[in-house]
């Protein structure tokens, strides 16, 4: 795969679906109410939906970056912040931009990024960096 720095990726447009973030919440055992309880969410001053979870909004971002680079096993590092609430309904997009490339000693290339999560008509709500391991096909 060719690459280049500045080189930009995205995912495709996501949906953030409240009845997952239920699912979600019970798999995690996360005892916080703004995940499926909008009267929590609406006393607490955010609105009418529920909060998605932060383990699923870097997922979002690690699905498009394994999307792209062929695999979650080439996702070598992943660093996260997040700024803002993603809440049942809204529509999110994760991108990358490379911003570095160095040779991996088995020829493949180790490609740094800066990350993000957008949700769209509204905020980033989440930005970082990552590595990830692209074959060298050059």
């Amino acid at each position: 795969m060719r690459v280049a720095i500045g080189d930009t990726v995205t995912g495709d447009a996501i949906v953030v679906d409240a009845e997952k973030m239920k699912i979600m919440a019970a798999l995690l055992e996360d005892p916080n109410p703004i995940h499926w309880d909008t009267r929590v969410v609406a006393q607490l001053g955010l609105g009418d939906a529920p909060v998605n979870q932060g383990p699923l909004n870097m997922g979002y971002i690690q699905s498009m970056l394994a999307d792209w680079a062929g695999g979650r096993d080439r996702i070598r590092d992943f660093r996260s912040r997040f700024l803002g609430n993603v809440f049942g309904g809204q529509t999110v997009r994760a991108g990358a931009r490379v911003t570095a490339i160095d040779q991996a000693v088995d020829g493949g290339l180790l490609v740094g990024c800066d990350v993000w999560l957008d949700v769209l008509d509204a905020e980033r709500a989440v930005t970082g960096t990552a590595t990830v391991y692209l074959d060298n096909n050059e």
